[in-house]
């Protein structure tokens, strides 16, 4: 019996699925909102939000753990490791480290959601498509 797996399968193999839902929340969390599909952004909205709820942990696990359902690239800016400021370019005197998506994750959007209790994202209907007509939705950071 198949109760309570019930999944927004996305028209893929599980293996595509997982790369597609990783990627798009590897985006999400690096430029806070994403323009999807309705049918995409709907099934991120549950994996994104684990995601955040493992940062608001903070331990080591919880990033290792975190590290398997993101992509860890680096963004293109700097990040103070000890305040957590981010700096377009390299400072002089500043111990700063590269800022990567599983950074910016932790030392940023675990500390903002830290009181929030879930619903840490929200979507938003666009019109449709040009080309195919498909729902489209914009997913972002609440």
């Amino acid at each position: 019996m198949r109760h309570q797996t019930k999944k927004n399968t996305l028209g893929k193999a599980p293996d595509q699925r997982k790369a597609l839902l990783r990627s798009l929340c590897t985006e999400l969390i690096t430029y806070g909102e994403i323009k999807t599909t309705m049918a995409r952004a709907k099934a991120l909205q549950p994996y994104a939000e684990n995601v955040i709820s493992m940062a608001k942990k903070g331990d080591l696990n919880s990033r290792r753990l975190a590290g398997r359902y993101i992509f860890d690239k680096e963004i293109g800016q700097f990040i103070d490791t000890a305040t957590g400021e981010v700096f377009e370019t390299k400072q002089d005197g500043k111990k700063l480290a590269p800022q990567t998506v599983l950074r910016r994750l932790f030392s940023i959007i675990g500390v903002k959601y830290s009181s929030r209790n879930g619903g840490y994202t929200r979507i938003f209907r666009l019109p449709p498509r040009r080309g195919d007509a498909s729902e489209m939705a914009l997913i972002q950071l609440v």
